[in-house]
């Protein structure tokens, strides 16, 4: 009786991975989360079927820096990393990058409906 070879690493063996539905929401709200400065918990994440690909779904707040600092000092917003809308934008290329990137996980799009306001003194670290 022969023994099987040690498995390589990056070698194809038979078999299946699947990630849990729950799994990969953990994961989108962390991606989330980290692109828009919330808490994960704070963030609602629904998958659905797009012609076999994933459509991610994000209910988030966004953080936004103290609008009295930004009346008396108008740069804070770029500083922050810019507008709402800009913001929001950039995320989902960040968020589907980084979904997919660490689960192999293929999605069509990413779709994020802005739901409140954090206010943070901080603002993006790069």
């Amino acid at each position: 009786m022969s023994t099987p070879a040690p498995a390589l690493r990056g070698q194809a063996l038979s078999g299946h991975n699947r990630i849990s539905t729950q799994a990969l929401t953990s994961l989108a709200k962390a991606a989330a989360a980290a692109a828009l400065d919330v808490d994960a918990q704070d963030v609602r994440a629904d998958w659905t079927d797009d012609d076999g690909l994933l459509a991610l779904s994000l209910v988030t707040p966004i953080s936004i820096p103290p609008l009295r600092s930004v009346v008396q000092d108008p740069t804070r917003v770029e500083r922050f990393g810019g507008s709402i809308w800009d913001r929001t934008v950039e995320a989902k290329t960040r968020i589907l990058e980084t979904v997919t990137e660490l689960s192999g996980a293929r999605l069509s799009r990413v779709d994020i409906r802005i739901s409140g306001a954090r206010i943070s003194e901080g603002g993006r670290v790069r």
